[in-house]
């Protein structure tokens, strides 16, 4: 059956229509953005201007955009080579958190928020060489912002570098992403095509390539570069500031409050925290994560049990995890990621499915108790 109801936007965002056009010029081009030839130059130009789109849309200098094969890439760029100790939150994405085995991991609280003391007892122990603090904007899963702002002051305090996995908050929240020494994006969390995103890096704190080649990017990255996804992000970037996501938090809103009150003994994690204004993590006390997303599929809902990277596999979230969220409430936690276009019919609807769904498949021992009793109590 085809898809009705999108609702896994943190996934992969649907292809705005800016990107599509952007795209669809793109193609029509021919050239080397390397050869010197006029098709070339024309190619080089197109690639340069949107470089410049994209530092404009982030208040950086275009001298600062890397062009990469997406937020994974980055993320590896960032922290493969860095010279000094590197500090990452125990929530990040597997592309941050497994790239440096001996970086030292920032604990968070109930919430997923980093705990800012703890960063700071770290950044406080004797160590004279560089610091990289690396922790994501907003949690992918859960939808957590994190305390960029404070968390940037603590660096600057103690002359550290800060990079930030930006793919769930840019487009989404309004932060001063200038102040970040580095940050990665992914073009498909946007609008924009998969296979493309960048790099912000900062003169101050140079980065090695992981790759031999070319001299593209500055040595960067090498490889020809991709022009018709690059010219498709650049596009989806400047169209990401003029969305409005504040009917989309009304609508989740309203979703969270509707299926707590059909499921009590349910529990939104990090509801009591400020996130993003699409994203939904809930628990279905006694039904298993993939039992959801399969039964709702097949009413033609497209939601998810966690990160894309790790749905599919049947394995516990390392962020939950680190979060001290109960193994049950863990299995039975489903992520609904809304869309810029989710309508209220759309968000009805679902209610209605979800709830088929846990009165057919809950059993009646509801392992989630405790869990639910200490969220509520907090």
């Amino acid at each position: 059956m085809s898809m009705t109801v999108y609702l896994d936007y943190n996934a992969t965002a649907p292809l705005c229509a800016a990107a599509i056009q952007a795209m669809n010029d793109a193609m029509m081009w021919i050239g080397n953005p390397s050869s010197v030839h006029g098709y070339g130059r024309k190619s080089r130009h197109v690639i340069e201007q949107a470089r410049q789109d994209v530092a404009n849309c982030l208040n950086v200098s275009s001298q600062r955009v890397v062009f990469t094969s997406g937020a994974t890439e980055a993320n590896n760029m960032a922290l493969a080579h860095f010279p000094g100790r590197v500090l990452v939150s125990a929530i990040e994405h597997d592309s941050v958190r497994l790239v440096c085995p001996d970086a030292m991991m920032i604990p968070v609280n109930e919430a997923g928020i980093v705990d800012l003391l703890a960063l700071e007892n770290l950044l406080a122990e004797g160590y004279e060489g560089a610091t990289l603090i690396s922790v994501m904007a907003a949690h992918n899963e859960t939808g957590v912002i994190q305390p960029l702002s404070a968390i940037i002051g603590l660096a600057r305090k103690y002359k550290a570098c800060v990079h930030s996995d930006c793919v769930q908050g840019v487009g989404r929240l309004d932060f001063p992403w200038h102040t970040l020494d580095m940050l990665s994006l992914s073009a498909h969390k946007i609008g924009g095509p998969a296979g493309v995103g960048c790099l912000i890096v900062h003169p101050d704190w140079p980065i090695k390539a992981l790759l031999k080649g070319g001299g593209q990017e500055r040595s960067l990255r090498p490889g020809t570069e991709n022009i018709i996804g690059i010219m498709g992000m650049a596009a989806a970037l400047s169209q990401s500031k003029k969305v409005d996501w504040s009917q989309v938090s009304s609508l989740r809103v309203y979703m969270e409050k509707t299926l707590l009150t059909l499921s009590p003994d349910s529990v939104v994690i990090g509801q009591h925290s400020a996130r993003l204004p699409n994203t939904t993590l809930i628990t279905m006390p006694g039904v298993k994560s993939e039992t959801q997303v399969m039964n709702l599929d097949l009413q033609g809902f497209a939601v998810s049990s966690g990160a894309a990277c790790s749905s599919g596999k049947v394995r516990t979230s390392h962020s939950l995890q680190a979060m001290g969220v109960p193994k049950a409430a863990q299995s039975s936690a489903l992520r609904v990621s809304l869309c810029p276009t989710t309508t209220e019919a759309e968000v009805k609807v679902f209610i209605q499915a979800w709830n088929q769904v846990y009165e057919r498949c809950a059993n009646n021992n509801n392992t989630a108790l405790v869990y639910v009793t200490k969220q509520k109590t907090s």
